[in-house]
């Protein structure tokens, strides 16, 4: 029988080379898995349990959220629902300093929140928000960062697929970590409009006020009812559905993604072209987090099969250090691997691994599960290499710089992490609505 160590070497070795030779994580993993099965679990027997294995992880009920709530993020999208409640917040605003860099944290917390994906929302409001702050005079902190920020609450704000996935991988309660990140949700956005506040106290310049058209009382209330309560009505009905116990997940998936439509039918934005670009949108990354999920299940019993886990857990808690330092230099490795990887492949490389150490520690895994969404997010964002970082280089005008983008990111990434040291002092944060 192998050692643990090399039974690690092999399955992680294996995968980063396929990786470094371009081929897509999934099949990478995949490979990998076969091989795997094959040196392990008895050649061609072992192969067919990898399949047995691998398929029976698919018929999970768990994994019905993820298309259901991308489904329902496609819709917000492409049926112009979510544009209109951007508008309308816009209006709504009116001359308050900053407006614009407040406009993005709010309107772009509920457009990336239901996207699905931060590379995506990023692109999107880089090149929706940009050029028109730019034109009013704001600078290049007040307009990049707060774009940066909003991914931190798309990850763990209900409804999150990307949070869905994450439970699936580390089977624990879906529901206990969709609901376990409202409250910190909710502090993080006011983490975001605090520091964009004190940015434009301290140089009010950053942002400078414009005359916007006035509007009476009665129009305003017009405008919230019309363009931002139907909108917002099916986010917090599909959390405080499942908060009540009313829905399960998949129920609260189903209701969300069905009122959008019917929201969308209400306002005219039902179109055979709209329809078409939002299922397939969802069905694409649909099909490759369920090809994630096939080669982690089948990953994670490798691991375990050839007690490279046991033996990796076993190593890593004999340093005798404290379970917070095993938690910030987990942490770290999560901040490294985000500089060069994609959120879904970091999870797949790092769930069969870390969740049992956490467990051994003593943590809450709903906790640890919240943790880890937040340090995927920071690491997309973490200079030199963090993708978004990139990804804001691409859509930002021609005359900013890489230097621009980390400085504009900086105070954002502080509000993340102040979040992460207020969960590790207050884990009743994010434990007290799940009820654990």
């Amino acid at each position: 029988m192998m050692e643990w160590y090399g039974a690690l070497g092999l399955l992680l070795g294996s995968i980063m080379v396929l990786m470094a030779t371009g081929m897509p994580v999934a099949l990478a993993f995949l490979a990998a898995n076969i091989l795997g099965a094959w040196v392990f679990m008895g050649g061609g027997a072992g192969l067919t349990q990898l399949l047995n294995n691998g398929f029976g992880a698919l018929t999970s009920f768990a994994l019905v959220p993820i298309p259901l709530f991308l489904l329902m993020g496609e819709l917000f999208f492409f049926t112009g629902l979510g544009t209109r409640m951007f508008t309308a917040i816009d209006r709504l605003l009116g001359r308050v300093p900053g407006r614009l860099s407040y406009v993005t944290v709010i309107g772009g917390t509920g457009f990336s929140t239901l996207s699905g994906s931060s590379m995506g929302s990023t692109a999107l409001l880089g090149s929706l928000m940009v050029p028109e702050m730019n034109a009013r005079g704001y600078k290049k902190h007040m307009s990049i960062g707060p774009i940066l920020g909003t991914g931190g609450l798309a990850i763990i704000i209900p409804p999150s697929a990307l949070a869905v996935l994450l439970a699936t991988l580390a089977r624990i309660d879906v529901g206990a970590l969709l609901i376990a990140g409202v409250v910190p949700g909710l502090i993080l956005a006011g983490l975001y409009l605090l520091t964009i506040w004190v940015q434009v106290r301290i140089d009010p310049e950053a942002a400078p006020a414009y005359e916007v058209p006035a509007m009476s009382l009665g129009e305003k209330l017009g405008l919230v009812l019309r363009d931002v309560v139907p909108m917002l009505s099916i986010m917090v009905l599909t959390v405080a559905g499942m908060i009540g116990g009313i829905f399960t997940p998949s129920e609260a998936a189903a209701f969300g993604a069905l009122g959008v439509l019917i929201l969308a039918g209400i306002y005219g934005g039902i179109s055979v072209e709209s329809l078409r670009n939002s299922i397939v949108g969802a069905l694409k990354v649909t099909l490759m987090a369920y090809l994630i999920v096939f080669g982690s299940a089948t990953f994670s019993q490798l691991m375990a099969f050839s007690g490279a886990s046991s033996g990796l857990v076993d190593w890593a808690t004999g340093f005798a250090l404290s379970p917070v330092t095993m938690l910030l230099v987990m942490f770290g490795v999560l901040l490294v691997l985000g500089m060069f990887m994609e959120q879904i492949s970091i999870m797949l490389l790092t769930v069969p691994i870390f969740f049992p150490l956490a467990t051994d520690l003593g943590f809450d895994p709903v906790w640890f599960g919240l943790v880890m969404l937040l340090a995927l997010e920071i690491s997309f964002t973490t200079p030199p290499f963090g993708l978004l970082l990139f990804v804001m280089k691409g859509v930002a005008p021609p005359d900013t710089t890489m230097r621009d983008i980390y400085t504009a990111a900086f105070p954002f990434i502080g509000c993340s992490l102040l979040l992460v040291v207020l969960l590790i002092l207050v884990p009743e944060l994010a434990l007290w609505l799940p009820g654990r």
